[in-house]
């Protein structure tokens, strides 16, 4: 049967049977209570601290955007937010770089041999140096170093050169020298992990032999052509491997020689024995590594509040904004006021109703994450790097609403500052969709513009803001926008222009978005493929 249900705030015509009904954190009237909060003096007092001249336009690594980190940290603090980010904080450090090959080459007995042909470097694996002359390699096996079975046991091997198998030994069984069984260990599976041991060992170059060269050698091509900022679990000061070349088996065989078959018969003996004989081999090699990098370490916030009801606080609801910009170009100071200062201030203002509301005893069932990211003007590159280095499970993450741009209205709407472009919503799941229309009708009566949630839309706004590294993953996300204006990515998008009375009703929407998807008894579906 259909039946009325209060779902935190709201009135929603559901089809549900009487035993799915559970207790409520409030009734209607106490969420328009909480929604109240969201008022237009704290938009403004957040919005003058972002898109202030000291903030620098917020330049992802730059020092204005640490500043406005910093400011958004605080006001959690202030609000009891707990410190669930990295060293005790509120931050996830994003990270990214861009490196390119100035040169990179190898010379064998004088002859130049080709790059992604013969042999293979990623600059991403790679620390720059000088051309180093090798006149000796040591062939040690698989490079492994692990108590079950060991390639460096007894050597010294500091300053050296070694070439070593892909992949991990097996003995005469059958089974894998080092797990003891048929399933592989991580040495198959990680060649960092080898790289990671020879630097240990002062190993100053590895090469790998790689019988899968063809297949893997078309990600460093495209990494060394490509050119853009690539995520990195870590800098190049954190750098923990040797350099590495990877080679194809038959220029193995020419580097090696008349010793090949030394390494045969070694290898033979470690199926046999279970241990391996290095052996040493002169060469007139000589590899050169000159490579350009380029960093950018940023911070997304993370303002963590977690549901009341032991059943569903396992469940997450993200409500998100980009906090960076584009920073300066000389004298100019891009503010950013709209971009996304706007947003930034509003998801601070639902962050701070929602911790009222707790405070109360009224906070909502399912946990909610305020993630403010940053990277965004990059390439969405803040979301990118927590829709894959998640704090909570995706698995677990009900929905993304998020928030860029929300300040200012458009020529389309010019003398109607009530409207919000909504993009996103019907594309994984029309649940979501019909929610944010449920409580639009009864809370804020915004006009609700669908122009840019086209799939032929030209300016394509879908794909080029965070909820999309969501979407991506299968998260039901949706996107409130108010569209661009002259000022877009301009020195002149500044808080004199804002409409901070459109920010607060639009901040009640989101609001009760928000508290719709996180006290529901049943989490949204995804239903649309």
């Amino acid at each position: 049967m259909t039946r009325l249900l209060f779902t935190g705030a709201l009135f929603l015509t559901l089809a549900v049977s009487a035993q799915d009904r559970s207790p409520l954190p409030t009734t209607d009237e106490e969420a328009r209570e909480i929604a109240a909060t969201i008022v237009t003096d704290d938009l403004r007092r957040h919005l003058t601290v972002l898109s202030a001249d000291d903030m620098e336009g917020r330049e992802t690594g730059e020092p204005g955007q640490k500043r406005a980190a910093a400011y958004l940290a605080g006001q959690l603090a202030e609000l009891g937010y707990p410190a669930i980010g990295e060293n005790g904080g509120y931050f996830q450090t994003i990270k990214f770089s861009r490196q390119k090959w100035n040169t990179i080459g190898m010379k064998l007995n004088g002859r130049d041999l080709r790059h992604l042909w013969e042999f293979y470097s990623a600059p991403s694996r790679n620390t720059d140096r000088d051309s180093v002359a090798i006149d000796a390699i040591t062939f040690l096996g698989y490079g492994i170093d692990d108590p079950a079975y060991s390639d460096y046991a007894g050597r010294d091997l500091r300053g050296k050169t070694i070439m070593i198998f892909s992949g991990e030994p097996k003995g005469r069984d059958g089974n894998f020298l080092v797990s003891g069984s048929k399933d592989p260990s991580e040495y198959s599976l990680d060649t960092g992990s080898k790289l990671r041991i020879a630097r240990d060992h002062g190993v100053e170059t590895v090469l790998v032999i790689d019988p899968s060269f063809r297949k893997n050698v078309q990600d460093v091509r495209r990494e060394t052509l490509d050119g853009r900022l690539r995520m990195t679990d870590f800098t190049e000061a954190e750098r923990q491997e040797a350099n590495s070349v990877f080679i194809t088996s038959d220029l193995a065989r020419e580097i090696l020689g008349k010793d090949y078959r030394k390494v045969v018969k070694a290898r033979k003996r470690l199926e046999r024995t279970g241990r391996f004989r290095a052996v040493e081999v002169p060469t007139d090699l000589r590899i050169y590594q000159d490579k350009e990098s380029r960093e950018l370490i940023g911070e997304n916030v993370l303002g963590f509040l977690e549901g009341s009801d032991p059943d569903l606080s396992d469940e997450v609801v993200v409500v998100s904004a980009h906090y960076d910009h584009i920073g300066k170009r000389g004298d100019a100071i891009f503010n950013g006021a709209d971009d996304n200062g706007s947003g930034s201030s509003t998801v601070l203002e639902l962050a701070e109703a929602f911790a009222l509301a707790k405070q109360e005893g009224r906070g909502p069932r399912r946990s909610v994450l305020f993630l403010w990211v940053s990277g965004e003007e990059k390439g969405l590159l803040g979301s990118e790097y927590y829709s894959t280095h998640p704090v909570f499970p995706l698995e677990n993450t009900v929905a993304d609403i998020n928030v860029d741009m929300v300040g200012r209205i458009d020529d389309a709407h010019a003398g109607n500052p009530n409207y919000i472009y909504v993009i996103g919503s019907n594309r994984l799941s029309t649940e979501l969709h019909d929610i944010n229309e449920a409580v639009n009708r009864d809370f804020t009566q915004l006009d609700l513009d669908y122009k840019y949630n086209a799939k032929d839309d030209p300016n394509n706004f879908y794909e080029r803001s965070d909820h999309y590294n969501f979407a991506e993953k299968g998260i039901p996300s949706i996107f409130f926008f108010n569209g661009t204006h002259a000022d877009y990515h301009r020195d002149t998008d500044t808080i004199e222009k804002i409409n901070f009375e459109k920010m607060a009703r639009i901040g009640q929407l989101i609001f009760y978005n928000a508290w719709q998807l996180a006290n529901q008894d049943k989490r949204i579906e995804v239903d649309v493929k």
